[in-house]
């Protein structure tokens, strides 16, 4: 029996980050991020996946290569929070990411979706971290 065809998905997003070790280290080392896939592309290009062990959308790291691609470095939403990281409890997460070293930029605080407190990681995105209602 043939599979039934699939809508179109978002399975990834790129994101521009100095370096990939970099990236990795803090993804992976600090959010505990699962490191999906590093491939070496050659020519100090290399294909980095990473995603929340919850699941979601893939983060591809993408090393910055031109001029106008490492100005965008942490800009990439023109200052607005960029990406929403999802958790099933927000006490744990919130203490586990300052407990390494993660910058919140605000309190939590409760809003009429969820509890939430802004981060920013070392690039400069800004992210919310909610738990949803």
């Amino acid at each position: 029996m043939a599979e039934a065809p699939r809508a179109p998905r978002i399975s990834a997003l790129s994101l521009l980050v100095p370096d990939y070790d970099t990236g990795i280290a803090f993804f992976v080392g600090k959010l505990g991020f699962e490191l999906l896939q590093d491939t070496d592309m050659g020519g100090g290009k290399r294909w980095v996946r990473v995603r929340p062990k919850g699941g979601g959308v893939d983060l591809l790291l993408a090393r910055a290569a031109t001029d106008a691609q490492r100005a965008a470095i942490g800009n990439q939403s023109g200052g607005r929070v960029f990406l929403f990281l999802e958790t099933d409890d927000f006490d744990r997460d919130h203490a586990a990411y300052l407990a390494a070293g993660v910058t919140f930029l605000e309190t939590p605080r409760s809003e009429p979706y969820g509890r939430v407190d802004v981060m920013q990681d070392p690039f400069g995105n800004k992210w919310d971290l909610i738990e949803p209602l």
